[in-house]
């Protein structure tokens, strides 16, 4: 009898360890509870990994039972290697380094780790692009959400159009770089209640570039949902319900962003900073596709009909001749005016400075100018307090276009032109079941109208 017992545990293992999410499936949260009670809040959500300040061997263990990693975070200071075994004693699944740690402290951190996973949240500019990590993470963001002055008034950015943070332009920019799961851990600005529609707009601004928000909540918030209180139960559930729309469709993280404008930026500089070019021309509604300019060559601009050289005469050689060879193909370029140098990303600096944002307006409105009214892949109206996104499947033949609104209300009547012969459109939403859209030919291409967008909306083309 014992050894059944012991063979039927041994076929079990596989099961157990297979119930265990792997890297790359974990949807994380901040979590400010360490009693194991606080686990129910989970339950309808897909959250399923814990960012841990404070553990409780019953918190660690009642998680595990759950199938869900718990990752102790450790911050700079003190003597890290004795915190990381501290942790892994208590048997939480992993580690985070959260913020600015000392040139190779990391590794040390991984060698007593064993084996244990070890994710590292840092500064923009100290992400290693490029490398093998699973997950890429950094602890910097804005806030994302329409952009008001202290006189209560909208404000308008140098696009001329209602101002939205985001960090969207960044996500693309770091994407661009290979297929690392990315983790905007930004938490909500200090001494601040933040409303349920703010949360829905963090959750989505990040998802709809293929990167995950690291749920984080004011001090008010996880009072109340502490308490349970039902006003904060039904914001918690709106979360949980946008987290789920977004983990029930992966393959979105697997497409890349589609459009016929190329931007060439080393990530290194610009790409890493919030309101540059990606983000004036995201909230024109234009796709841009993100081209690292050490990752330039032919491939790269296939499909594109325009390029903008944000580098202008920094770039190298090699790759000026790449974009020399696209004009001359008959694509239209745009090259940064003499003497510019895209800003560099510097330490807790993740926006542009006021000197930086003025110079850069040279540069935005000649590719205003180029850019226009065409249809670079998709053209949206009624949308100035959205943003949008638009991706391809590997082979093309699948296209969808995301719509987050930023607004605290319903946007009606919004219309999505589009190019490409696709004979079938489909609208996803949060709220309910895929709807058919009937499509209707346009003076470029194709359309098809969208009645109410709450939060977010995606169409599918096929």
């Amino acid at each position: 009898m014992r050894g059944a017992g012991l063979a039927a545990l041994m076929g079990l293992l596989p099961l157990l360890h297979a119930a265990v999410p792997q890297p790359a499936d974990w949807v994380p949260v901040r979590w400010p509870w360490s009693e194991a009670p606080s686990l129910e809040l989970l339950a309808g959500t897909p959250i399923n990994c814990l960012l841990l300040r404070n553990y409780s061997g019953d918190l660690v263990s009642a998680a595990a039972g759950r199938g869900i990693v718990t990752l102790a975070v450790i911050a700079p200071g003190g003597d890290v290697v004795a915190a990381v075994r501290r942790a892994l004693a208590a048997r939480v699944t992993g580690i985070v380094l959260e913020g600015d740690f000392p040139e190779g402290a990391a590794a040390g951190v991984r060698e007593a780790a064993a084996g244990a996973p070890v994710v590292e949240l840092t500064a923009r500019h100290r992400l290693p692009l490029g490398g093998n990590a699973p997950i890429l993470g950094t602890y910097q963001g804005v806030w994302p959400g329409i952009s008001v002055m202290e006189d209560g008034a909208k404000k308008a950015g140098p696009t001329g159009s209602v101002w939205i943070d985001t960090n969207t332009g960044f996500l693309r920019a770091v994407r661009a770089w290979g297929g690392a799961t990315l983790w905007m851990a930004n938490q909500p600005p200090p001494k601040t209640v933040v409303t349920g529609a703010r949360y829905l707009q963090a959750i989505a601004d990040a998802a709809i570039s293929g990167a995950r928000w690291v749920v984080a909540l004011d001090d008010d918030f996880a009072g109340r949902l502490d308490k349970r209180e039902e006003a904060a139960l039904r914001d918690w559930r709106r979360m949980g319900q946008l987290l789920g729309y977004f983990e029930r469709h992966p393959e979105w993280r697997d497409m890349r962003e589609y459009g016929t404008l190329a931007v060439v930026q080393d990530t290194a500089k610009g790409g890493l900073l919030s309101g540059g070019i990606l983000d004036m021309i995201a909230v024109k509604h234009t796709p841009v596709r993100p081209v690292p300019s050490q990752h330039l060559d032919a491939a790269a601009l296939a499909g594109a009909t325009m390029a903008v050289n944000v580098e202008g005469d920094a770039l190298p050689a090699a790759q000026r001749e790449v974009l020399r060879s696209f004009a001359r193909s008959g694509g239209m370029l745009l090259i940064g005016p003499p003497g510019w140098k895209d800003p560099t990303s510097r330490g807790d600096s993740i926006t542009l400075e006021k000197a930086e944002l003025e110079r850069l307006n040279d540069i935005w409105r000649e590719v205003n100018s180029m850019i226009g009214r065409r249809n670079l892949g998709v053209r949206l109206f009624n949308v100035s307090s959205m943003l949008s996104n638009l991706l391809a499947s590997p082979d093309g033949k699948t296209q969808i276009v995301h719509l987050v609104n930023y607004s605290d209300y319903p946007v009606d009547n919004v219309a999505v032109h589009f190019l490409g012969d696709f004979k079938r459109a489909t609208l996803t939403t949060p709220e309910g079941a895929d709807q058919p859209l009937e499509i209707y030919q346009t003076e470029e291409g194709w359309g098809v109208d969208i009645a109410r967008v709450a939060v977010c909306a995606t169409i599918r083309l096929e």
